[in-house]
């Protein structure tokens, strides 16, 4: 099939090719009646040229009014094109502008060429340019989630901070009334916890139960090989939320592209300030009426610009911890539904094996223990399948 469409592209351009060389013999190459070159010369001393081309080896030429009869003129009215062929001499081109005839020279075929490939330069350059822009600020860059479909009650554990959020959503809802009473909502909140405890689902959670739009990003769409896209994405993300608002604008691993700014003059570094100055400014750019709140995961607040994280740009700070003894037995629950544990694997037990552990790794320590049991042929796992795991994980 692919040799197939090879050999059908190459025929393509032999067809073209042949077509274009064609049209250009038969309807731009010039139609004119061959005279004698002393004939020519005789005429143009007696002043009877009009206008003389040179193209090439060819002299086109027509005559004067006054020399062209009736039957010397074509049905539509234009003078007879005649031709001769072209001495090249030095003198010739003065001594008929001298005598007042109308001289032009035609363009060569290098030079045809080379205006082609100019402009097919031209075209390719703009091109790649258009096209690079398209693919890294595309305003499809950021998709605008409408429904997330995770509610709080999908979300094991974090009960304090459900309850935190639970006001905040309400003033993304109405923020004109409680600009009346002097509540403004927060412009930024930090997550902050080791990876694999949810901060992710707990964004698209708020989002579900406040029922507002969720644009989700991360480091890695603000990185370019280009200079300064960074910053122009920057600028789209928000513009976007400002569209959608009310909305929620979740960045993940935010100390990606949140981190200090260093002045070093690396390219590296001083694209990284180019963003961090870009959100500074988009952040003191919006208020917070408009129904805007970013969401900032991170797993080390340290790494993070202070001017970036100061109040009045990122209001709250707040910690996902590692699941408590009563969300990992929920968790453990869950992560072995449809795993057929074995009698001895009861949830408490594995929930207090799982101590310190993300919500991540017990779902993966769970799920290579049911493995262990699959491949030694056994219907359920052990809880030596799941120490094993767990030195594995």
């Amino acid at each position: 099939m692919r040799q197939n469409k090879k050999r059908f592209l190459f025929l393509a351009l032999i067809i073209i090719a042949a077509a274009s060389y064609f049209s250009y013999t038969f309807l731009f190459q010039e139609k004119a009646e061959q005279k004698p070159y002393a004939e020519f010369y005789s005429l143009a001393e007696n002043n009877k040229i009009e206008t003389v081309k040179f193209d090439g080896e060819k002299i086109y030429f027509t005559l004067s009014g006054e020399v062209n009869s009736d039957i010397e003129v074509k049905a539509d009215g234009k003078k007879i094109l005649y031709s001769t062929q072209n001495p090249h001499s030095p003198v010739l081109r003065e001594d008929l502008m001298r005598r007042g005839i109308e001289v032009s020279e035609a363009k060569s075929a290098t030079e045809i060429f080379s205006l082609a490939m100019d402009v097919l330069f031209y075209v390719i350059f703009f091109g790649a340019i258009i096209f690079a822009f398209r693919k890294f600020i595309s305003p499809n860059t950021f998709k605008v989630v409408r429904k997330t479909g995770v509610k709080f009650d999908d979300i094991i554990g974090m009960e304090e901070l459900k309850k935190g959020m639970v006001q905040i959503m309400d003033i993304m809802r109405n923020p004109e009334a409680y600009a009346k009473k002097g509540i403004r909502m927060p412009k930024g909140i930090i997550l902050e916890g080791a990876p694999g405890n949810g901060k992710t689902l707990f964004a698209k959670a708020l989002a579900g139960e406040a029922k507002v739009n969720f644009i989700p990003a991360k480091a890695t769409d603000f990185e370019s090989m280009f200079m300064a896209i960074g910053p122009m994405k920057v600028k789209l993300l928000f513009r976007k939320a400002r569209r959608r608002a009310p909305c929620i604008v979740f960045i993940d691993e935010f100390d990606g592209i949140g981190t200090v700014r260093n002045y070093s003059g690396s390219a590296i570094e001083t694209e990284n300030t180019r963003i961090v100055t870009a959100l500074l400014n988009e952040l003191d750019g919006f208020e917070p009426t408009q129904g805007v709140l970013v969401i900032a995961a991170t797993n080390s607040i340290s790494a993070l610009d202070p001017a970036l994280i100061r109040p009045g740009r990122f209001d709250l700070r707040c910690s996902v911890p590692y699941p408590d003894s009563l969300a990992r037995e929920k968790l453990c629950q869950m992560y072995t539904r449809g795993k057929n544990p074995a009698a001895e694997c009861s949830v408490q037990k594995l929930a207090a094996m799982f101590d310190g552990f993300s919500c991540a790794r017990i779902e993966s320590v769970l799920n290579q223990a049911a493995l262990y049991a699959s491949q030694s042929a056994r219907p359920s796992f052990l809880l030596e399948d799941v120490r094993r795991a767990m030195s594995d994980v």
